[in-house]
Formats: structure tokens, C-alpha cells, sequence
């Protein structure tokens, strides 16, 4: 064991629960469900899919907002190995890489931009091309504040601007993002990479609402 870990003891990735030694990211119990859970796919509007290779729900909701508010980058290259399996299951070819932004005033808050960190581990566990396709405009209200699905694609519509878009006209591109509630957010990045010129997009993440 190391010094460290009696100090900062490791804990698992989903449930928190303390394990061994931190060479293990995630307990035996959480492991043995993860391995039986079926991806979840979405039929939404502008993607060829939506996928994500668990629920939204506890532990997993408990474990994103950890990562999202509470520090945990590591948890980025754990969830990536789940999401880029999950890719692959769906036997689709893409030509890149991308992800949903944050905003500026957010990303300086939590110090990074989670959707990032996980592109950047499924660009290289996929190796593809990491591109940057979008940019935020504008702070909008976070997505968990509104419940209706016309709320949160009004909350969305117009958020996001296609950045250097001839690095991506006519290819095939995958969209990362933490949780697909509703789609709101994977449908706008989709609408606005399509503008531009992309051939097709497809989403995964961490977790989906079945």
C-alpha cells in the first residue's frame, strides 16, 4: 500500500466505496453489474444515434456529479473505456472526434470541461482525430434547472457556433457528452455541426434517462 492511500484512500468510481489499493478504480460489486448493462440508445432528432453504455441513475448520477462538480478528472479515462465500447458495439465508422462545450465562465469554475477530458480519452482508446467543432456563445441556464423537453431545446437553441467548420464538412463525426436526459443539448451541437457541413453525427456518453 501506498503512504498516500492512508491519507487519501481510493474509492470506487461509482458506489465510493473504499477499495484495496489504488491500482483498482472500481469495486467488485459495481464491476459485476457494469458488465451486464445493456447500452442504451436513444432515437433523437439531427443524430444517427444516441447512446450511452449506462442509466442515469444511482450510483452512476452520484458518480457524474462527483466528476463534473467535484473534481474527479481520473474519472474520465474509467467512464471513456465504458463509452468507447459502447461506440464500438454500434459497428458505425467516423472520421472525428468532438464534444459538447461548456461554457467559458463554467470551464473556469470547475477548472476543466468534463465533455473534453472524456473526448480525449475516446479520441485516443478509438484513435481518432480530436477536433474542435463547437464553442459556446453564451452562460445559459444549466439544463438540469428546466424539466420539459420544449423547455430545454428553448434553453439550448442558438448556444453553440460551429468553430473552423472546413476541418469537418462532409465527415462522419462522433459528439461526446456526460448524460443524455432529454437529447436537447446532443439535438442543438447536431443541428449546428450539420449546418456547417458535416456528413452525419452520433452521440455517446457516460449515462442516458432510459
Amino acid at each position: 500500500m501506498r503512504i498516500l492511500d492512508l491519507f487519501f484512500p481510493p474509492r470506487c468510481v461509482l458506489c465510493h466505496s473504499f477499495l484495496k489499493s489504488s491500482s483498482e478504480t472500481i469495486c467488485s460489486d459495481c464491476s459485476k453489474w457494469v458488465l451486464h448493462q445493456k447500452p442504451i440508445v436513444k432515437k433523437l432528432r439531427y443524430l444517427d444515434w444516441a447512446a450511452a453504455p449506462l442509466a442515469y441513475e444511482e450510483p452512476v448520477r452520484g458518480s457524474i456529479h462527483r466528476f463534473k462538480f467535484g473534481g474527479r478528472e481520473p474519472y474520465a479515462a474509467v467512464y471513456a473505456d465504458w463509452i468507447a465500447a459502447c461506440v464500438q458495439s454500434r459497428d458505425t465508422a467516423f472520421d472525428l472526434v468532438t464534444f459538447a462545450p461548456v461554457s467559458c465562465q463554467r470551464k473556469r469554475r470547475r477548472g476543466y470541461d468534463q465533455a473534453e477530458l472524456l473526448c480525449r480519452e475516446i479520441s485516443r482508446l478509438l484513435q481518432l482525430p480530436l477536433a474542435r467543432t463547437l464553442e459556446k456563445t453564451r452562460n445559459n441556464p444549466k439544463q438540469s434547472r428546466t424539466t420539459s423537453v420544449q423547455s430545454r431545446r428553448a434553453n439550448v437553441l442558438g448556444v453553440y457556433r460551429a468553430v473552423d467548420a472546413s476541418r469537418f464538412s462532409g465527415k462522419s463525426i462522433l459528439l461526446i457528452d456526460d448524460v443524455i436526459t432529454t437529447g436537447a443539448t446532443a439535438e442543438e451541437c447536431a443541428r449546428v455541426l450539420l449546418t456547417a457541413g458535416a456528413a452525419s453525427v452520433s452521440c455517446a456518453a457516460i449515462a442516458a434517462v432510459k
